[in-house]
C-alpha cells in the first residue's frame, strides 16, 4: 500500500466530524437534488393541566424512511407555577430556546468543518422576549410568540479573527 492510498482511505476528522462523510453526502446531494428532501415528525399527548409528552423518533431523509433509531426520544413539556405549572419540564418556549440553540451551534460547527476551522471551545447562550397579553389573546397589536431572539456566542477557535467573522456572518 502506498503512502498516498493509506492517506485517502483515513477519515479526517474536524470537530469531531468526519471530512470525508460530509463531502460524500453533498456529492450525492448534488448527484440527485431529491435526498435533500428531510420529514422530521414529533407525535405530542397531553397528560393534564400544562404537561404533555412528544415522542421523537421516525423521519424521512435521503431518499427514505430512516431505520437508524432504535428507540424514541422522549420530552416532557410543563410550566412552571406562575404559569399554572408544577415544573413538570421546561415549557415550550424553552424547548424552542433550546431547538435554536442546537440548530445554531451544529450549523456554526458544520460550517466551521467545511472550511477547516478547528473549534476549540463553543458555548451559546440565548433569550427571549415574550409579552403574555398576546399569547393570552388579550392585546390584538403584541405577539402571540416571541418578539425578539438575542443570540451570544463564545467561540475560541484556530483561525484568524477575519475568518471567524467570516464563519458568524
Amino acid at each position: 500500500m502506498s503512502t498516498q492510498s493509506a492517506v485517502a482511505e483515513t477519515p479526517a476528522i474536524i470537530n469531531g466530524l468526519d471530512v470525508n462523510a460530509a463531502l460524500a453526502t453533498i456529492a450525492a446531494i448534488k448527484a440527485d437534488k431529491s435526498l435533500a428532501k428531510f420529514q422530521f415528525r414529533a407525535r405530542n399527548t397531553w397528560i393534564n393541566g400544562g404537561e404533555n409528552r412528544s415522542v421523537i423518533r421516525d423521519f424521512y431523509g435521503a431518499g427514505r424512511e430512516d431505520t437508524s433509531r432504535s428507540t424514541s426520544f422522549e420530552f416532557t413539556n410543563g410550566e412552571p407555577p406562575v404559569l399554572l405549572g408544577n415544573n413538570e419540564g421546561a415549557n415550550p418556549v424553552e424547548f424552542l430556546l433550546h431547538a435554536l440553540a442546537g440548530c445554531v451551534t451544529t450549523t456554526f460547527v458544520l460550517h466551521a468543518m467545511a472550511r477547516g476551522i478547528v473549534i476549540r471551545e463553543l458555548s451559546t447562550e440565548l433569550a427571549g422576549d415574550l409579552d403574555l397579553q398576546g399569547l393570552l389573546g388579550l392585546d390584538d397589536t403584541v405577539p402571540p410568540g416571541y418578539e425578539q431572539i438575542r443570540i451570544r456566542m463564545h467561540v475560541e477557535a484556530d483561525c484568524s479573527d477575519k475568518d471567524l467573522e467570516d464563519l458568524l456572518a
